[in-house]
């Protein structure tokens, strides 16, 4: 009579993977894509709001920020730094905008305290690291700030927070500390924002369309883990729509910065009208999570 462990065996395996079958069926996607859903806009000013934008959570009752070639100080701009992106605000008050010059070979953050104060870090390009500054991002444990340049990306770039890591100074340079590497090309991302330890939103100029099939999208980033600034981290890449494309005008949309608010879960997106509309209807566009 043969004997019955081979198939004992066999049952005891198929067992095995049945129940393993049921784990991952019941169990969430860790890097499950949102859906959002617009709920309304707001004009956006061509000098002041084209740029970016960021909600500010302390002091409590601080307006949101925006920026624009309007906002750019004197001071600032008579030195070379002519161009300011997307900003961001950690959860304790240091507001800190992103800003480029036209040739060189640094890129400046110019950081607000909550008690009003400003400073500036300036960074000096690594080795194949391009020379614009078109946003920043702070991680939600506020240390980490991601920064991303302009153009056909697989990465992310990872700096100590100016103004909050403790290893930051305004005398010294501020050092790229890791890379975010990206499983999916993006291009022209003109904003992100953290809406959890590992997740990010952002928005995307690409006037192509070819990387994930529209133009102009919303993009998920779902990192391998929270940046930490000793090691690199991976991240997924996800389209979950494109972002809205109004106008009394035709002609070539401009999308640009992204703001999460966490206190009212509220994504907010500034998206400039072509010609000469942008002086009448370009838009912040307010969205939901449904």
């Amino acid at each position: 009579m043969p004997s019955r462990r081979p198939r004992q065996r066999c049952r005891t395996l198929l067992a095995g993977l049945a129940a393993c079958a049921l784990t991952l069926l019941a169990a969430p996607s860790a890097t499950a894509a949102d859906t959002w859903t617009e709920v309304g806009s707001d004009r956006a000013d061509p000098l002041t709001e084209s740029q970016g934008l960021t909600s500010v959570e302390a002091p409590a009752g601080s307006p949101n920020r925006y920026t624009g070639v309007g906002t750019i100080p004197s001071s600032v701009s008579s030195r070379g730094w002519n161009h300011v992106g997307d900003p961001d605000a950690s959860y304790d008050g240091h507001y800190i905008e992103p800003y480029q010059r036209d040739s060189g070979s640094t890129k400046m953050f110019r950081v607000q305290s909550p008690g009003g104060t400003w400073s500036e870090y300036v960074h000096t390009l690594s080795a194949g690291e391009a020379l614009n500054n078109s946003w920043v991002a702070i991680s939600p444990d506020g240390q980490w700030m991601l920064a991303g340049e302009y153009g056909t990306m697989n990465r992310l770039l990872v700096f100590p927070t100016p103004g909050v890591n403790p290893s930051t100074s305004p005398s010294a340079n501020l050092p790229q500390a890791a890379t975010v590497h990206l499983d999916h090309a993006v291009r022209d991302v003109q904003g992100c924002d953290f809406t959890g330890p590992t997740t990010l939103l952002c928005s995307s100029d690409d006037p192509a369309g070819t990387l994930f099939g529209i133009t102009k999208p919303l993009l998920q980033i779902d990192l391998s883990a929270p940046p930490n600034g000793t090691s690199d981290v991976s991240g997924q890449v996800t389209a979950l729509r494109q972002l809205p494309l109004r106008s009394g005008c035709s002609g070539t949309y401009e999308a640009e910065g992204i703001d999460y608010d966490r206190r009212t879960g509220t994504l907010r997106v500034i998206v400039l009208s072509p010609g000469f509309c942008i002086l009448t209807d370009s838009k912040t566009y307010r969205f939901t999570r449904s």
